[in-house]
């Protein structure tokens, strides 16, 4: 097996505000390998995107602060702590991100042969002309027709799908060794959604570039990622080939996560849900997080004075050793 082009060790995430401390991320750690899709699945607020955001350096510290020992390996440096110059050359030629909304991430003052070709000058050193006549050809790469005359539009001037080819194209033209796609298909239809995904992975295909999907649909992890890791109140509870995991979910949430999706219901019967809320995570969480919600274990065995540890119940497949979530 080839060695991890990125490896995430000991991520801790404190934010520090006025009402008290949010542990938003508690000792994650994974690797990720050249042209491999590792997909994170889990409802809003389980710690995803600030997983995510803060292998970019995005995270403005304070009010976030990240644990001391944490690291985010790259070719041997630790992505973490670099200074904010370091950080700012790798984010958009080593590192690219695709953000949820492209809307809001798209400079509305600015064309999108502008705003596609702006990583290349500032990455590369190109010219304008240069760098734009590169831009019209990544854009013509993505399936924007017309690329250059498309390229002279501004961003309100395309649909939602268009903006989401367009945020492909910006993060890709560099060459990027790692894509994190955060709900790269959030708010477009179902066709849409496919031709966005399959598009991420033509390119992938033809860059080798390794993907970090973030995303709440199942359905997409099990048709696009390698493997998959599920993420609940700030921890990683289960992580496994995505053929294993889907096959034979073990965690109680991952469970529940596959009952909610309606394809697996008959006509007319009633929808799968998961009562309750995730914990606000205000205080660090003392025992099995996933208690109060467990419907499809047994919650009168889930731990309550430590936290599950993770371990290797099968080859490459890691669960939460809850006995409530396992039963």
């Amino acid at each position: 097996m080839t060695a991890p082009l990125l490896r995430i060790r000991n991520l801790s995430i404190e934010f520090h505000t006025r009402a008290g401390i949010n542990y938003a991320v508690n000792d994650v750690n994974f690797d990720l390998r050249a042209g491999e899709t590792l997909g994170i699945v889990g409802e809003s607020g389980s710690g995803k995107s600030v997983t995510c955001s803060a292998i970019m350096g995005l995270l403005p510290e304070p009010p976030a602060r990240i644990n001391p020992q944490a690291e985010a390996l790259l070719d041997g440096r630790n992505l973490l702590h670099l200074p904010e110059k370091e950080k700012q050359a790798l984010r958009g030629k080593r590192i690219s991100m695709i953000f949820q909304d492209p809307m809001t991430c798209l400079n509305p003052c600015m064309t999108i042969g502008d705003q596609v070709a702006e990583p290349l000058v500032l990455h590369h050193g190109l010219s304008r002309k240069e760098a734009r006549a590169m831009a019209v050809e990544e854009l013509a790469r993505t399936g924007i027709p017309n690329p250059a005359d498309r390229a002279r539009s501004y961003p309100h001037e395309f649909s939602g799908g268009m903006r989401q080819r367009v945020m492909i194209a910006m993060a890709l033209i560099t060459r990027p060794q790692i894509l994190i796609a955060d709900e790269p298909t959030t708010a477009l239809d179902v066709t849409v959604q496919k031709q966005v995904l399959d598009l991420l992975r033509a390119r992938q295909q033809e860059l080798g570039t390794a993907i970090i999907l973030i995303t709440h649909d199942l359905g997409v992890v099990k048709e696009y990622a390698h493997r998959i890791q599920v993420m609940y109140a700030g921890s990683i509870v289960e992580s496994a080939p995505a053929a294993e995991l889907l096959a034979h979910p073990r965690h109680a949430y991952t469970r529940a996560l596959m009952a909610s999706i309606p394809a697996h219901k008959n006509k007319g019967e009633p929808l799968c849900t998961i009562p309750g809320l995730p914990p606000t995570l205000r205080e660090p969480v003392c025992g099995c997080a996933f208690r109060p919600r467990n419907t499809i274990g047994k919650a009168e065995l889930c731990l309550t004075d430590h936290t599950p540890e993770l371990i290797e119940i099968f080859p490459a497949h890691w669960v939460r050793n809850c006995p409530g979530c396992l039963a």
